[in-house]
């Protein structure tokens, strides 16, 4: 199982957590759960049943947190899209003065 979690708190104590990260950690979750479905497929007995039953419950569950994750995702890339191609110039103002301050704030002083 390969779960990362790599926090990037900027001083302010709380995570970034992209999209795309928590997809990725869906999607590994779901395949370490089917793995483990499989390995438990010759199991019997109520208990095995009943935990079996709650994890297939779990894992499709996680399968549409992840799709509709992705879907948003796009959306957004394709919105952002949009709005830069509408105004060219303007976006490259935006990115040009965003990369003016960044450098002003992290220059040693």
């Amino acid at each position: 199982m390969e779960t990362h979690f790599d926090f990037d708190t900027m001083g302010q104590g709380q995570p970034e957590v992209t999209r795309e990260k928590l997809a990725n950690d869906l999607k590994t979750v779901v395949r370490d759960a089917e793995e483990l479905m499989k390995a438990t497929a010759g199991q019997a007995g109520e208990k095995v049943g009943e935990i079996r039953a709650r994890l297939a419950a779990a894992m499709d569950a996680a399968k549409a947190t992840c799709s509709r994750l992705e879907e948003k995702t796009i959306a957004a890339a394709k919105e952002t899209d949009r709005v830069i191609r509408e105004h060219p110039y303007q976006s490259i103002g935006i990115a040009f003065g965003l990369g003016l301050l960044m450098g002003v704030l992290a220059a040693p002083k």
